[in-house]
């Protein structure tokens, strides 16, 4: 058998355009009625969110980041389903799914009504999940069924063997679809070969107004400060508001809403290095933050930006404690096929946002390829962003971090190549 590593299988791709904000679910993460299940998977996709954010802040020195933790996580839970041993074991330990099995599926089915957008309600945000199977070729009746009754997943017939543009027009067509149009051509020809059997595949798209739309008479050029001592002109968009915000231990934090504030944006400027921020950023530290916000009248100061950015994240995940998932030799998804003939070849993520006045727009999709084998005053505070600062859109009921980046370069097309 060949166990060849350098196969890409799928993308995790999103778009976003414009700013979220927010985080009282990250304080407070309380079941209700409807969905006492998913506190407990919030809780494990935000832990992950954390160390991937670390990981990536390690490798992207003065590059922007921009990923969707919970397309990630929510792909790879699938993925889980169908693994055993000590496979299972090191995805357990990176996604912090140590949990009972029945409180890890309840969660994720509870998790994917919580973050539909209701009837009525004046934004997107659709969470989609597929599976794509390659025809002929025996896969656990378990398996689907827990994808399909507990991630909504559908499993496709596909023939990655016998008519291969087919098959990535189709799956490229889905995700295309469940994006709004915004990732298009997420796989490529060479994604995919003679040898793949399985594409796990996770889409996010969300689109929202601002609660309080910045006006665009007010944005102007202004300098943004980068690392290095260099300045670049961008786009400030400007406004005056009352919005929760925290300034002390060498930070500035806001929380933006959306219309609604069923979504946050959560923005943190620290007076120093941002990289030096993102060594020691983690879910605990942001929930103090959060923690310490409080309703002020603010001055806030926002750069308008755009960035796209595409991560292979095996080489990531491996360093974070789940290598035996991405080998052909010691790779165990027996629960997918039943035996071990499987392995991960490919996570890869792309991602694209567009930050402006009036809202965001987002969409992300994931895919997994597997291959057979302070004092108070009266005067406003001043949250300016003229520096790199991290940003997180949150689900406010959930406390769920939908997305989270780092802007470093607002006018940057820059595109990050994580574990190329």
């Amino acid at each position: 058998m060949r166990y060849s590593r350098n196969f890409k299988s799928l993308t995790a791709a999103f778009a976003l355009l414009a700013l979220l904000a927010g985080v009282p679910g990250l304080l407070a993460q309380q079941g209700t009625a409807s969905g006492q299940d998913w506190p407990d998977v919030v809780n494990a996709n935000n832990q992950f969110a954390f160390d991937l954010y670390r990981n990536l802040n390690a490798q992207e020195t003065g590059n922007n980041i921009f990923v969707s933790p919970y397309s990630i996580s929510t792909a790879l839970a699938m993925a889980y389903e169908g693994s055993s041993g000590n496979t299972r074991k090191q995805m357990a330990d990176v996604f912090y799914f140590d949990m009972p099995d029945a409180a890890r599926q309840a969660g994720f089915a509870a998790l994917l009504e919580q973050t539909k957008a209701g009837p009525g309600k004046h934004y997107k945000l659709n969470v989609a999940n597929a599976l794509w199977g390659q025809k002929d070729y025996h896969f656990e009746p378990a398996f689907t069924h827990a994808i399909d009754k507990f991630y909504g997943g559908g499993f496709n017939e596909v023939d990655f063997q016998g008519d291969k543009p087919a098959t990535v027009h189709k799956i490229n067509t889905w995700v295309e679809d469940k994006t709004a149009g915004k990732i298009k051509g997420i796989i490529h020809p060479g994604d995919i070969d003679e040898l793949t059997r399985l594409v796990i595949t996770n889409a996010i798209y969300f689109k929202g107004d601002w609660e309080s739309p910045f006006k665009k008479a007010a944005t102007k050029d202004e300098a943004f400060h980068l690392d290095g001592g260099k300045t670049v002109p961008v786009p400030m968009m400007r406004q005056t508001g009352h919005f929760r915000f925290l300034r002390e231990n060498g930070l500035a934090a806001i929380e933006l809403p959306y219309a609604e504030n069923d979504l946050s944006m959560i923005a943190i400027l620290p007076d120093g290095d941002i990289e030096k921020l993102g060594e020691s950023l983690s879910l605990e530290k942001i929930q103090q933050i959060c923690a310490g916000m409080w309703p002020q009248q603010v001055d806030v100061l926002l750069p308008r930006f755009k960035f796209d950015t595409r991560y292979v994240l095996e080489g990531n995940l491996s360093a974070m404690g789940m290598p035996d998932a991405f080998n052909g030799r010691s790779a165990d998804f027996s629960g997918i096929t039943g035996s071990k003939n499987l392995y991960i070849s490919s996570v890869i993520h792309q991602a694209m946002i567009d930050v402006n006045e009036e809202g965001s727009e987002a969409a992300a999709a994931t895919a997994v390829g597997m291959r057979a084998m302070s004092a108070r005053s009266n005067r406003p505070e001043i949250f300016r962003a003229d520096r790199p600062f991290l940003f997180m859109i949150v689900h406010n009921s959930t406390g769920s971090i939908l997305f989270m980046g780092r802007v470093s370069n607002p006018p940057a097309e820059a595109v990050a190549k994580s574990g190329q």
